[in-house]
Parts: structure tokens; C-alpha cells; sequence
């Protein structure tokens, strides 16, 4: 019987080719397929070769450019204000960045000498030389009273650690039942009539600002066209600037939107105490507030949809427990620089996780400041806004839980606004949102622990809300990666576990990048530099702590306008109506004249020049563990090695200001 199939090879000159065929019920196909002749593979080996040595000239090109910009970061940069007056912690890590470059430098020497690491088989009579002996006295010490201090140190931050991983472990599964179930705030009884105005609920809507020159306008516009009735809605634009240009700029913006027929006034304190609470306090002092039922709240950079109040204030009917409604962010510029996206991927966990989950299972949360609608009764009954911390927000919301006020949160209402740009603005924020919790903390302690809410809410508050979330998480990510890790690389008596510095912090950074799936890219940059970020938050937990002068200042985080698409196609439809001598026209002469006088004469001033700054704790906690990782070296540390050095580096980049926006 013939076979099914024959193969048959045909030769010739610099090619072959070859032919299946099929049994007898087959047809017969003769496909000749070309092969690559030697001169081809050559010129493909030479093309690989030309890229090869493309891509090497081009590494030295790219790390000399690289050099001569950080020398010229260097030599432009200021040193930031910040870092010049907190200096004990820079003190700290330079003292401990000394001593390990004492230290490396004894170990190469002991390396490159091949002497024993053992002591004990070491005999004094041994001994060669003074360097020997004070290396065999320095292992000795170690041994018996170093190692052990660090060993207990780090067994505590790793049992802080997983507390701390299981906490985030639960709020995911938290979320992850929130989503099975889906569980959603909803609305009790039926929605207010629409052709009778009077069935709506009075509501004020507060904007606080303070020198907001590029977003006041886009926010004023944004409330000013909330879907409520005009008879029903008060619109205050409480402005604290101190630049007497950019109050006309203000007035005449919502003098222009009052002109249109919105409810809107204009509220500036001649003297700014309090800063933001300050503000709110004010503005709640005017006679007119009691006829108001409800109050919202959106800062400066904040754009709501004209449906918000619709979406948010029907959830206060029927429950008249209910004392908030915070609404979620979302950020126009989450895609501008690196820098925004790592801060995306913290925020969309903070609400998506945190408040939705907090806000479902124990009916509190901290209020974020904006985007959140308040019953007034609810702020009265608390206790109204006070001026003791810089996070005022959390103040009047812990007061509101603890008089027995429940808080929804809307994961599905989303407000529009900015993320900073630049690190010098997103590390003052970070500082004021760490320091702030810890005065509250000292002041508030008190008065949970005499309050009448149930045990398990006291629990919650103290253990979970402040001390686990506020306190010890800058605690340990600053001391366990930042300082016990590269100390270990000289202490191998005390060496951290693999589990510990990779597999668990990988797989939190999992979880954490969860509700932001497109930003899975970034991963280890993300870990990277919220292990960078540990330093600017530990500092700012102690001076909130301990009461420090940095503990206090408010630092208005700095904007830069950015619009969606939505808002660039309402203002190219408002522009093509009218023009720009139309509007002046239909506004205050007065005013509007003042106002082109006033942009004249800022024409003609010359803005002074911003540059970008030095962080010193930054730059030597980049050189304290890349000098950590030359010591792993020695010890043939893999994984510690690779994490020691890419942490260095990413702490570099971020002191030389080289993350987020750059200024040239």
C-alpha cells in the first residue's frame, strides 16, 4: 500500500526547495520556497550590527545630556523653603549617610584584604594592624549590641507592616463585595417635583478661593450653571486673595454671571485668620444662611456637573440622620506627567476603596474638604468650623460622627478638578494632609474617648482612622525601606526577608493599582516613589505629632487651569456668540475698565522667574541607599540589591526635582 505522503527534496544552485505530495486522492502542488542566500544573512547581520552600535552611541550621548542637566539643576536650583527649616531630620540621615560610607569603606578594605568574617576563629595574636583591629572591634560590637537593637526594630515594622497590608487587604474585599452585591446609596422617597419650584430644598453653595488667578473663572462658570431652581440657590464666592488685581478680576466675574440672572454675591474678609476654616466660618456667620437647608461646597479648581445637586441632595430625603454627601474627584490632568499619574493611581484607591467602602459598612469617612454637599443643622449641631488645624475638613467630620451624623459616599457622582503638577506643590499638600491628622488626633483624643457613640465606633476611629491609617503607615514605610533596610546591608545578622522588601509590597501595589487598571504600567515606579514620598510624610506625621512650626502652615496648592474637552467646547460656543467688547459692555464700566487696566499693567511687569528646587533629605537618602547597595554587593545580595539601587535613584530623581513639571 503507498505511503499517505512522500517528500521529495529538489536541489539546485544556492536554493532548495520542498514539495509534499500527497496520496493518490491528492493533487500534486509544486510550491518552491526561496531560502535566504549567505549575502542576505549578511547584510541582515550587518543591519543588526549598525543598530547595535547605533544604540551604544547613542547611551553615552543620553547619560552626558543627563549629567550636564543635573548640573545644571544643581546649579540653578534653590533649596526648598520647607527643607531649610525642618533640619533635624535632614541632620539625622546625613549623620547615618556618613557613618555607612565610613562603614563601606572598612568592608571594601576587609573584602579586598580577604580577611575572615568570623571572629571567633580569629585569635587576637592574629591581628595585623590597626585597621584589622578596629574591624574585628567594630563585628564585635555589632554582634552583641547592634544587631540585635536592629533586628527588634525591624520585627516591630514588619509587624506593623502586615497590620497594616491586612487593613488594605480587607478594604479590598470590601470593595470587591460592594461591587458583587451592588451595594449603592439610594435615594428614599420620590424625586422633587419639577414644575414646583418650591419643592426644592434651599441650598447655598460655597466657593472658597485664595489667590486662585488661573481657575476662578471656570469654577464660578461651572456652579453658576448648577440645574436648581434660581429662587432655590445661593451662590458665595468667598475670596481670600490678597492681590487687590485679581479681586476686580473676581468681582466683575460674578458680577457678569449676576447680570445673566444668577443668584450670586461676592464675600471678602479684610482680615484672613483661619485660613480656609476661617473662611467657612465667616461666610456661615451671614444672617441670610438660616433660610438655607443645605450647604455645598467646591474649591476653586472644582468643575461640577450641572446635574450635581440633583444627583446629591435628594439623598438627604427620608433621612434625617444623614449629615453628609461627598462626591468623588476625577482629574482632568491625570495623564499630564508621571508625576500625576502616580497621584492618580493613590486617589482613585482613596475613593474607589476608602470612602466607598467606609461609607458603606460604618457610615463614616473623612470629608474631603470639596465636591460634598452638608446639612447646615448637622454643622451646627458639631459645632461649626474651627480653626485649630490645618484639616479642617476632618475636623468637622470626626465632630459629626461623633454626635451620631451618618455620611454617604457617591462613587458614581464625579467632580472634575486638578492634580498638582509639579512636586514642590504636591509635596506641600502631602505634608499639610499628614501633619494635620495628627493635630487633630492630639485634640480630638479626648473627646472620642468621652463620647456616646458604641465601642466598637471609638475603635474604629482611634485605631483604624488615626493611628493606623494617619500614623503608622508613614512610620513604617519611612523607617522599615528608608532606614532598617539599607542598615541591614551593613548588620547581615539582621537581614530582612525577601517577603518582606518584595513579594507583600509588590502585591499591595497590586491591589492599590486595582481601581486605576490602566495605569498597571507603572507599577514598580509607583511603589518606588511612594516609597520616596515616606520621608516628606514621616516628617510631616512628627511636627503634626510634636506640635512643630511646620505643622501649621497652609500653603494654598498651586493650580494652572487646565480645562476638559467639554469645558473648551462650551467656551469656543460662548466666544463665537459674542465677542470680547460685547461682553465688556454688558458689565460695569467702571469695573470693566479697571479690570483692562489692571491686566495692562501686568502685561508690563515681568513675572519673576520660577525655577526648580533641590530636596536635600531626598538627595541623601539617594546617596545613603546606593551606598547601601554597594554594600550589598560584597555580600552578593540579588534582590536586595536591585531594590537598594532602583530606590536610590528614584530618590534621586525626585531630590534633583527631575519628576513632574519641569521649569527651565
Amino acid at each position: 500500500m503507498a505511503p499517505s505522503s512522500v517528500v521529495v527534496t529538489i536541489e539546485k544552485p544556492n536554493k532548495f526547495s520542498l514539495v509534499e505530495i500527497n496520496g493518490s486522492d491528492s493533487t500534486l502542488l509544486l510550491e518552491k520556497q526561496k531560502a535566504v542566500s549567505p549575502k542576505q544573512f549578511t547584510w541582515f547581520l550587518f543591519l543588526k550590527a549598525h543598530r547595535v552600535f547605533a544604540c551604544l552611541s547613542w547611551l553615552p550621548m543620553a547619560s552626558k545630556t543627563m549629567v550636564s542637566s543635573v548640573k545644571k539643576r544643581i546649579a540653578l536650583s534653590d533649596v526648598s523653603e520647607e527643607e531649610a527649616k525642618s533640619r533635624r531630620l535632614y541632620r539625622f540621615i546625613k549623620a547615618f549617610l556618613f557613618m555607612s560610607v565610613l562603614a563601606l569603606v572598612l568592608e571594601i578594605v576587609a573584602h579586598l584584604k580577604k580577611w575572615n568574617l568570623s571572629i571567633v576563629q580569629i585569635r587576637p595574636w592574629e591581628v595585623q594592624g590597626l585597621l584589622q583591629w578596629c574591624y574585628m572591634t567594630w563585628m564585635s560590637f555589632r554582634v552583641d549590641y547592634v544587631a540585635p537593637l536592629v533586628l527588634t526594630m525591624s520585627k516591630f515594622c514588619i509587624v506593623l507592616f502586615l497590620i497594616q497590608s491586612l487593613d488594605r487587604l480587607v478594604l479590598c474585599l470590601g470593595c470587591f463585595w460592594i461591587k458583587y452585591k451592588n451595594l449603592k446609596p439610594r435615594i428614599n422617597g420620590d424625586a422633587y417635583d419639577i414644575e414646583d419650584a418650591s419643592s426644592f430644598p434651599m441650598v447655598l453653595v460655597q466657593i472658597p478661593m485664595c489667590n486662585e488667578r488661573e481657575v476662578f473663572a471656570q469654577s464660578i462658570a461651572a456652579v453658576c450653571q448648577l440645574d436648581w431652581p434660581k429662587d432655590r440657590i445661593l451662590i458665595q464666592v468667598l475670596d481670600d486673595s490678597d492681590d487687590g488685581n485679581l479681586q476686580v478680576l473676581i468681582k466683575d466675574e460674578v458680577s457678569s454671571w449676576r447680570e445673566k440672572g444668577v443668584n450670586i454675591i461676592y464675600r471678602h474678609r479684610l482680615i484672613r485668620t483661619g485660613y480656609k476654616a476661617g473662611n467657612l466660618k465667616s461666610a456661615m456667620g451671614c444672617d441670610y444662611v438660616k433660610d438655607y437647608e443645605f450647604v455645598a461646597i467646591f474649591d476653586a479648581d472644582f468643575q461640577p456637573n450641572s446635574d450635581f445637586l440633583k444627583q446629591t441632595v435628594p439623598h438627604f430625603k427620608g433621612d434625617p440622620e444623614l449629615g453628609l454627601v461627598q462626591a468623588r474627584w476625577s482629574f482632568v490632568n491625570k495623564d499630564e506627567n508621571l508625576l500625576t499619574r502616580l497621584q492618580n493611581i493613590n486617589l482613585c484607591f482613596h475613593f474607589e476603596v476608602e470612602q466607598q467602602v467606609n461609607g458603606a459598612f460604618l457610615n463614616f469617612f473623612g470629608f474631603n474638604g470639596t465636591a460634598g454637599v452638608w446639612r447646615i443643622k448637622a454643622l451646627e449641631d458639631s459645632g461649626g468650623w474651627l480653626e485649630r488645624t490645618t484639616v479642617e475638613d476632618m475636623d468637622i467630620a470626626v465632630r459629626a460622627h461623633l454626635n451620631g451624623w451618618k455620611f454617604i459616599f457617591l462613587n458614581d457622582v464625579k467632580v472634575l478638578c486638578e492634580l498638582p503638577e509639579s512636586y514642590e506643590a504636591y509635596k506641600k499638600q502631602q505634608h499639610r494632609w499628614h501633619s494635620g491628622p495628627m493635630q487633630l488626633f492630639r485634640l480630638c483624643l479626648p473627646a472620642v474617648v468621652r463620647s456616646k457613640i458604641s465601642i466598637s465606633k471609638k475603635a474604629n476611629l482611634i485605631f483604624l482612622f488615626f493611628l493606623l491609617r494617619k500614623l503608622i503607615l508613614p512610620f513604617y514605610s519611612f523607617t522599615l525601606f528608608c532606614i532598617i533596610l539599607p542598615l541591614t546591608m551593613f548588620i547581615p545578622e539582621a537581614e530582612l526577608p525577601l517577603w518582606v522588601i518584595c513579594y507583600i509590597p509588590i502585591f499591595m501595589s497590586l491591589l492599590n493599582i486595582l481601581p486605576a487598571p490602566k495605569s498597571f504600567p507603572f507599577l514598580v515606579p509607583y511603589l518606588l516613589f511612594e516609597n520616596t514620598m515616606s520621608v516628606t510624610k514621616f516628617n510631616a506625621m512628627i511636627s503634626g505629632l510634636f506640635q512643630l512650626g511646620s505643622a501649621y502652615e497652609w500653603v494654598v496648592t498651586k493650580k494652572t487651569g487646565r480645562s476638559s474637552e467639554s469645558d473648551l467646547v462650551a467656551l469656543a460656543e460662548r466666544e463665537s456668540k459674542s465677542s470680547n467688547e460685547e461682553k465688556i459692555t454688558r458689565r460695569h464700566s467702571e469695573s470693566g475698565l479697571e479690570t483692562l487696566n489692571k491686566l495692562k499693567q501686568q502685561e508690563e511687569i515681568a513675572p519673576s522667574k520660577k525655577r526648580n528646587k533641590l530636596y536635600r533629605k531626598e538627595l541623601a537618602l539617594a546617596l545613603l541607599l546606593l551606598t547601601a547597595a554597594a554594600r550589598s554587593l560584597l555580600s552578593a545580595h540579588g534582590v536586595h540589591f536591585y531594590f537598594l539601587l532602583f530606590q536610590g535613584l528614584t530618590f534621586l530623581v525626585v531630590g534633583l526635582d527631575l519628576i513632574g513639571e519641569q521649569i527651565s
